[in-house]
C-alpha cells in the first residue's frame, strides 16, 4: 500500500508555461528531500499555452497531477478544485510563480503544530522579508484594498492577498464547499468563512520577491475586488455560509 499522502501543494496557473519553467524546478527539488509523503496539483485554468505539459515534464509525471479547468475560470474557482481533489493531509496553495519559496512552507507548518487551523504568509509585518518590491502603484492599490476589507468584510489581518496558505484539509473541506468567489477576492472570502466558524488563524511574516508581469489587470480586477467585497456581505446576510 503506498504511504498516505501528508502535503499537498495547489497550484492554480493561467498560461504559466514560462513561470513554471522556473519556478517549479525549485519547489520539486525541495520536496524530493522531504521525509514525507507529498503530491503537486496543478490546475491549467483554461490555458492557451503549454502550462500542462511543463509541469508534467517537470516532474516526471511523478508526484503530480494536472487538473484542466472548462476553460478560463478563475484563481479561486482552481484553488477549489484543487481543494476537493488534494489527497494529503496538510494542503499548501501557492502562487505559480512562487513569489514565496516552497521552503517557507516550515513556517506555516509551525503554526498549524501549535494547534492553528490556519496559516497564512504576510508580505506586510514588521519581520516579513520583501527582496523585490511591486511597483508603487500596485502596492498603493494593494493598501487600500487590504484597508476597504478591514473597513467592510474582515478586520485584523495586515496582508490577506498573500498567494501562500496553508491549513488542514479537514477543516477546508466545509469551507471550500461554501465559497462562491471565483477569482481574486477569493481569499478574503475563505478567511471570513474561517473566522465565521471559529479557525485559530495565524498571519505569518515570509520571505516574499515580486515577479513581473503580474495576471492581475490594476483597473478591471480592482473593480471586480471591491464588487466581490460586497457579495460577501450579501452572502453572509442571505446566511450562505451558515452551517447546515
Amino acid at each position: 500500500m503506498p504511504p498516505s499522502i501528508f502535503l499537498s501543494v495547489i497550484i492554480p496557473a493561467y498560461n504559466e508555461e514560462n513561470r513554471l519553467r522556473k519556478s517549479l524546478p525549485p519547489a520539486r527539488d525541495y520536496l524530493q528531500r522531504q521525509d514525507f509523503a507529498w503530491e503537486v496539483i496543478v490546475i491549467d485554468d483554461g490555458s492557451s499555452d503549454n502550462t500542462a505539459g511543463v509541469s508534467e515534464d517537470i516532474f516526471a509525471e511523478s508526484g503530480v497531477r494536472v487538473i484542466r479547468n472548462p476553460g478560463n475560470r478563475g484563481k479561486g474557482y482552481s484553488v477549489r478544485q484543487g481543494v476537493f481533489a488534494a489527497r494529503g493531509e496538510i494542503l499548501l496553495f501557492s502562487d505559480a510563480d512562487f513569489s514565496t519559496p516552497v521552503r517557507e512552507f516550515t513556517k506555516l507548518y509551525s503554526a498549524l503544530q501549535q494547534g492553528y487551523d490556519v496559516a497564512i504568509g504576510s508580505r506586510s509585518l514588521p519581520d516579513s522579508n520583501v527582496t523585490v518590491h511591486q511597483a508603487w502603484y500596485r502596492e498603493g492599490m494593494g493598501r487600500l484594498f487590504n484597508r476597504l476589507v478591514r473597513c467592510l468584510v474582515l478586520d485584523g489581518f495586515i496582508d490577506t492577498q498573500c498567494g501562500f496558505k496553508a491549513f488542514r484539509k479537514e477543516v477546508a473541506l466545509p469551507i471550500f464547499s461554501k465559497m462562491t468567489i471565483d477569482r481574486f477576492s477569493f481569499d478574503v472570502e475563505f478567511l471570513y468563512i474561517a473566522r465565521k466558524r471559529g479557525l485559530r488563524i495565524k498571519e505569518i511574516p515570509v520571505e516574499w520577491e515580486n515577479v513581473l508581469y503580474s495576471r492581475v489587470n490594476i483597473v478591471r480586477d480592482s473593480a471586480r475586488m471591491l464588487f466581490d467585497l460586497f457579495k460577501i456581505r450579501w452572502n453572509n446576510f442571505r446566511k450562505s455560509y451558515d452551517l447546515p
